[in-house]
């Protein structure tokens, strides 16, 4: 599996997520917990893979616009890690607070994914050869299910 590949396939099952959690409703206190468990330990692996592997290659191979799209990606993951989630997470999740809260978290996710995916992504695959995404997704796999079982 190629890096590209694997990433994306942590964004399907993210967004699964976060539809899930976003139509339950206030009595679903316990679904509501063990979603956005599952949400915030999702992006932890996520945002390592990418910040530590991914991005770096990304950068290394391009220019200036690659370079800038990295700081604006790495940005985008500390206003969801530091501010956004940290937030719900101290929100009851019986409130309407908690809905509004795991909205914004959608959006600013659904936006992210999107330009990854529809931006850098794309210019990835053409900055960097099959052979190298290849390799790269296999480290990232191995340490993607290293940081998983680490939990």
């Amino acid at each position: 599996m190629n890096a590209i590949e694997l990433l994306k396939d942590d964004h399907q099952k993210v967004l699964k997520m976060l539809d899930e959690i976003t139509d339950t409703t206030e009595r679903a206190v316990k679904t509501r917990t063990d979603l956005l468990a599952k949400i915030e330990a999702e992006l932890k692996v996520h945002t390592t893979l990418e910040e530590e592997d991914f991005y770096p290659a990304y950068k290394q191979a391009g220019g200036k616009d690659e370079s800038k799209m990295f700081h604006e990606a790495v940005e985008e993951h500390r206003a969801v890690e530091k501010l956004v989630l940290p937030d719900l997470l101290k929100t009851k999740p019986d409130s309407l607070e908690f809905s509004g809260r795991v909205k914004v978290l959608k959006e600013l996710l659904e936006h992210h994914i999107e330009e990854e995916e529809t931006e850098m992504f794309k210019d990835a695959a053409e900055l960097l050869s099959k052979e190298q995404l290849n390799d790269l997704g296999e480290r990232m796999a191995v340490k993607q299910k290293r940081l998983k079982a680490q939990g």
